[in-house]
């Protein structure tokens, strides 16, 4: 058990956080949340001990070893992978160290005898010392994260390459505690993925940040809440966070009605698993989270009206003709057509260096194609949230930043919502209006940046990975801002939460060129991806054999009058249902008709089952 006891810290004229405690016993899972600027990488810091709180003291028992990966590593560029993986006090890691060392010698020189003696002793305290257990795991994890060449030096990986080579590094140690923070940042799905059952089955401690919400839910037994400078701690993973958060702002009268609304769809998201989240389920989950809203106790009224008006977005969006680009000698686009309409929501998706983002700058006009045309509508008003820092005036205060675009935006009942509001909106208390940029943390910095763009009332909004840089809370009110939106939302990502809350449609980047289109949600994707049909080989040929395709299905006669009925008859259903709803509730003492309303509801909810299965059915039909 490591024990933290009434630990402080201030950075520059903030205080982090006042007296907290806390203890992390073996096999505990932590997930640190907070919203950006509230100190999670500050006490990480001090847990791990590469950094010291103002008063408090951290405890540990002898020997007691902790692995710590940072969020923006800062390494020498002249280590090799293998220097850097292999740096640590262990004795395990040094002795790994020189023996892979020598191996690459004896590579080198294979008939030096001293060489040869040298790996010999190494191999039996590699005996001794269970190494080759150890050497094994090392290898299997920098494969699993994409690292292969361990010659390589530091000074020629990328940013995401670096973060890798560290998080291999600390998970090698086997520590007794292991402290991430933002693990899944530059990681693909099949990492991620890995990485979920590798610490499912972490013998040791485990204390981590992290903005992947499916990641957090699926890895952690307790979660810590840093906010207003103190520590909350709950039993349980994030959606055992999600409801004991959302009571605990119940009994504290002086948090407002919109937040706890927030966390409560935010618990009926996540309890409801990825699988409930398919394109076929959406009417299902619709209507239960209009039945949810009437029957529930808690007043909604104080809520925030986001239901914005935006600019006015004529019948064209954008269009690509016959668009082809090459960045790097890399071919982005090769005779590619593409067409977005109102209210598209569009999430693009791909392995690092197919060109996602340059796919975005090119519809926002930053990069232009080599060849094709790129046709954008006359009333199309781009907002673009990119992966680099805006350069703002430090000295300027967060209300003074906010009102230079607007001094309040506009909803769709011609009301307004004044910058103040916003800022709240965005968790910015109105206490901290004053605040100079200077004294913001980067989190803040790109949540206020992320702001001043919607203040613009844009009707189309480009968003470049904003999971990297923004909280779980603040993600939470994007999203809810976002589902509110009229406009269109085109968002790269790789975060699967993110993208199953935001994206109905999928645009996928295989390189070369080659982009698959997917209509569905990223979790329906994945799924998919993991039915497609085997490759088989055969063994005398040795050549690959693909199943046979099954035939593409046509609709009958009778399956197309279906086909152009059905939504139809779907929104009626629904619409009864809602007006039984509001029937039910004036029924009063009435029990036959209100037995009637009920037998009347279940035959409905019957009928609508399916029509969604029917929809689902025919709806597969039609794309193929």
């Amino acid at each position: 058990m490591i024990s933290i006891d009434n630990v402080t810290k201030t950075y520059g004229e903030k205080e982090l956080f006042n007296e907290i405690s806390f203890t992390i016993s073996a096999k505990e899972r932590v997930g640190l949340i907070g919203v950006n600027g509230t100190g999670k990488s500050s006490l990480l810091k001090i847990v791990a001990g590469v950094d010291f709180p103002d008063s408090g003291e951290v405890t540990a028992p002898k020997d007691y070893r902790i692995a710590y990966s940072e969020q923006n590593p800062d390494l020498n560029p002249e280590l090799t992978i293998l220097d850097q993986v292999f740096a640590g006090e262990a004795p395990v890691l040094k002795l790994l160290k020189e023996y892979e060392e020598t191996l690459l010698e004896l590579n080198r020189v294979p008939d030096d005898t001293k060489i040869q003696e040298k790996l010999f002793d190494l191999q039996k305290k590699m005996d001794a010392l269970d190494g080759w257990d150890a050497s094994t795991n090392a290898k299997t994890i920098l494969n699993k994260l994409g690292i292969e060449e361990y010659e390589k030096k530091i000074g020629e990986l990328s940013g995401g390459q670096k973060k890798r080579v560290v998080l291999a590094q600390v998970l090698i140690q086997s520590p007794d505690l292991l402290i991430l923070d933002e693990p899944t940042n530059h990681l693909d799905f099949e990492s991620v993925k890995w990485l979920e059952d590798y610490l499912s089955r972490y013998t040791g401690a485990l204390l981590l940040v992290t903005h992947d919400r499916y990641f957090l839910d699926r890895v952690t037994n307790r979660v810590f809440e840093l906010e207003g400078g103190k520590l909350y701690s709950y039993k349980g993973n994030y959606a055992d966070f999600l409801e004991a958060k959302a009571i605990r702002e119940e009994n504290e009268a002086a948090t407002l009605e919109k937040q706890k609304n927030l966390f409560r769809r935010e618990l009926e998201w996540i309890r409801r698993g990825a699988k409930a989240r398919t394109t076929k389920q959406k009417a299902r989950i619709q209507r239960f989270e209009k039945l949810d809203e009437n029957l529930s106790s808690v007043k909604t009224t104080e809520k925030l009206d986001l239901s914005l008006s935006g600019s006015r977005l004529g019948k064209q969006v954008f269009e690509l003709k016959d668009a082809t680009k090459t960045y790097d000698s890399k071919v982005i686009l090769k005779s590619y057509d593409l067409l977005v309409k109102p209210h598209d929501r569009i999430g693009i998706i791909g392995k690092n260096g197919t060109g996602k983002s340059t796919l975005l700058n090119i519809l926002a006009g930053n990069i232009p194609l080599d060849s094709g045309e790129r046709i954008i509508g006359q009333t199309v008003k781009v907002a673009f949230y990119t992966q680099e820092n805006e350069d703002m005036d430090l000295s300027k205060r967060m209300i003074e930043y906010i009102k230079e675009t607007a001094q309040a935006i506009h909803t769709s009942d011609g009301k307004t919502i004044s910058a103040t509001q916003m800022l709240e909106r965005f968790l910015f208390p109105s206490y901290t209006h004053g605040t100079p940029i200077r004294k913001l943390s980067g989190g803040e910095r790109r949540r206020l940046y992320l702001l001043k763009l919607l203040m613009t009332e844009p009707n189309v909004l480009l968003l470049d990975e904003p999971t990297n840089d923004l909280d779980t809370q603040t993600l939470t009110v994007l999203e809810d801002y976002l589902e509110e939106f009229p406009g269109v939302v085109i968002t790269v990502s790789h975060d699967r939460y993110f993208l199953d809350k935001v994206a109905e449609q999928l645009l996928v980047l295989e390189g070369n060129g080659v982009i698959e289109s997917y209509y569905g949600n990223y979790s329906e994707f994945l799924e998919k991806q993991v039915e497609k049909p085997v490759v088989r080989v055969s063994a005398s040929a040795e050549k690959p054999v693909e199943e046979e395709k099954p035939k593409k299905k046509r609709m009958s006669y009778k399956e197309k009058l279906e086909w152009e009925s059905i939504d139809s008859d779907i929104e009626h259903a629904e619409k009864r249902l809602e007006e039984i709803a509001v029937e039910m509730g004036k029924t009063g003492s009435d029990f036959e008709k209100a037995q009637a309303l009920m037998e009347e509801e279940n035959s409905l909810n019957e009928k609508l089952e399916y029509l969604i299965e029917r929809w689902s059915y025919l709806s597969e039909i039609a794309e193929n």
